[in-house]
């Protein structure tokens, strides 16, 4: 019996908290390992791709919150081993390192070069001893020409390779053409393919996983139909996934049945837009 409150239980169940999933796990581990690596002039990277909601800005985050940022008050510096920013919505050099100084607490007012800002932005990185820059939406660089594309690559390697930092990218399937058309950095970037979830025994697990997280009373022996009817609602969308099983365990709390079930699972109805689901499956391709 939980010592919690049914709203206490609700409440949690609404927070935003990690989940640990074996896909996820996969990619955590790689990461570890690039921050775990001794530093060189030419540091190995990381793209993460897939569908919108597969995951990405999910495990960005979790491997951000491992490295925190530390205060050494014996030397009076501040140390941020992982830095995550979010490209801007286009290609636009100024912005982000705009975006970057605004991220440490370093804004600069006025008007500024791109050569000011990229200075200064990169002076307070070196102080922080920056190990890992993680870049989300990358994506984003694909509302630009392919002339300001090209010029924003160039940038993230030429931060890379200045500051000896691993560079990680996140991004939805498109934007792994316009990287790879960057010769120099597709060969300093591994690739990690996260794809849409699919009927087989990994999703079961998944399922399994986040009902166990849930912590309802009553045990909630799903069917195979159960789970298929999750992944046809879902559309094997992770973010999909995460919000279908919280809610059905929000209701079971609420009901006091304490479990989920067959029928809940059935006559559950999404919050998205009717046809939501339908979305396009992508070709198997495996993980880089």
């Amino acid at each position: 019996m939980s010592l919690m409150t049914p709203e206490e239980r609700t409440d949690r169940i609404r927070g935003d908290h990690w989940i640990a999933f074996d896909r996820a796990t996969i990619v955590l581990n790689r990461l570890t390992s690039l921050m775990e690596m001794p530093q060189q002039s030419r540091m190995p990277g990381l793209m993460v791709y897939g569908s919108s909601g597969i995951g990405k800005t999910m495990i960005a985050k979790r491997i951000a919150s491992k490295y925190p940022t530390q205060y050494n008050a014996e030397l009076g510096a501040t140390k941020t081993p992982i830095l995550l920013v979010q490209a801007p919505p286009a290609p636009d050099e100024r912005r982000f390192y705009q975006h970057i100084l605004a991220t440490i607490g370093a804004p600069m007012w006025g008007r500024h070069t791109v050569s000011e800002l990229e200075v200064r932005a990169l002076s307070h990185l070196r102080d922080m001893d920056l190990r890992m820059l993680m870049i989300d939406e990358v994506h984003n660089l694909l509302a630009g020409s392919y002339r300001e594309q090209r010029r924003f690559l160039n940038m993230l390697r030429f931060l890379a390779n200045d500051l000896c930092a691993s560079l990680v990218v996140f991004g939805v399937n498109e934007a792994l053409e316009a990287v790879r058309g960057d010769d120099q950095l597709a060969r300093r970037l591994d690739e990690h393919y996260l794809p849409l979830w699919e009927d087989d025994v990994e999703f079961s697990r998944l399922i399994q996983t986040l009902i166990a997280a849930m912590a309802l009373e009553q045990r909630s022996g799903l069917t195979v139909a159960s789970l298929r009817t999750i992944l046809k609602v879902t559309g094997g969308v992770t973010s999909r996934v995460f919000i279908m099983i919280k809610s059905l365990a929000i209701d079971a709390i609420e009901t006091g049945e304490e479990r989920i079930t067959d029928e809940a699972v059935q006559a559950w109805q999404p919050v998205w837009t009717k046809h939501a689901w339908n979305i396009p499956r992508q070709p198997a391709a495996a993980f880089g």
